[in-house]
């Protein structure tokens, strides 16, 4: 979609809605629900589960086992596509020896409900008490990884507990200052207090990782750089090269997933 329809949907939205959640909620999710993988399409080792909100919607989700670990990994992806579209970063985050939860959002894949940011920080808590309640991961055991929109779902989830380590990779600073990265200028107003991650990873205790190309025409490398310097933690910052928003994991896996490999293997939260 290009910025001029943006615009216009940004402002036929005003028109019809009060307020500019809609506006927010319209131009930052692009959910699939068409494209899709059935269960006995699924590698052996994956198990497909729907995890239920306090608001009752149902979330499509992966958990990958690894009976040697006593870690956990949960994975909130970006805005577009759905779940069935990471199982290939499940997959090899769980070669390196740890269990993974990727995560879907309400509105995307299977799940039930209709994306909103309010919604998919409940779908955030909701696997993080999943986790931790069904399938009995102390909270100290637990690595959150967000990519993206998914950053946002990462560090509100993040914020005020005691999990071993967070992840984020090309994450953005606010709903406001991407809609200003990506063009939208005089409107970028609307965006308001939306995906507020730069006011909140200040309440993010645990050790954090951050992982960024120079070349991301999404959002912008400096927005990674902002949330590091804001971090009050232990925190690592990963500067990729040439890498832009989309080929972290493929063209530049010998410098993203040994990254995310060391962190994982390595991290111990501070007692």
């Amino acid at each position: 979609m290009n910025k001029a329809a943006l615009i216009i949907i940004a402002f036929l939205t005003i028109l019809i809605f009060p307020g500019c959640k809609p506006v927010v909620n319209k131009l930052a999710f692009y959910p699939d629900t068409k494209n899709v993988l059935s269960t006995d399409q699924l590698p052996a080792n994956v198990q497909e589960v729907f995890i239920e909100t306090e608001d009752h919607i149902k979330i499509q989700s992966y958990f990958i086992p690894n009976k040697s670990s006593e870690k956990i990994l949960i994975y909130f992806h970006g805005n577009a596509g759905n779940i069935c579209h990471r199982l290939s970063d499940l997959m090899q985050i769980s070669s390196f020896g740890i269990n993974v939860l990727g995560v879907g959002y309400r509105g995307y894949g299977k799940s039930q409900g209709k994306p909103s940011e309010n919604g998919i920080y409940l779908d955030g808590k909701a696997a993080l008490n999943y986790a931790t309640q069904k399938l009995c991961f102390p909270t100290g055991n637990i690595i959150i990884l967000g990519r993206s929109i998914g950053t946002a779902v990462a560090i509100n989830t993040s914020q005020k507990t005691n999990i071993c380590g967070l992840i984020l990779v090309t994450p953005l600073t606010s709903g406001e200052d991407h809609a200003k990265a990506q063009g939208l200028g005089f409107v970028s107003f609307l965006a308001g207090k939306s995906f507020d991650n730069i006011g909140k990873i200040i309440n993010v205790s645990c050790p954090i990782l951050i992982i960024h190309g120079t070349q991301d025409n999404v959002i912008p490398f400096e927005m990674g750089k902002k949330i590091y310097n804001k971090a009050k933690t232990k925190k690592q910052f990963v500067k990729i090269e040439g890498a832009n928003h989309n080929n972290l994991s493929t063209k530049y896996k010998k410098s993203y997933w040994p990254a995310i490999y060391e962190f994982i293997t390595l991290i111990r939260r501070p007692p």
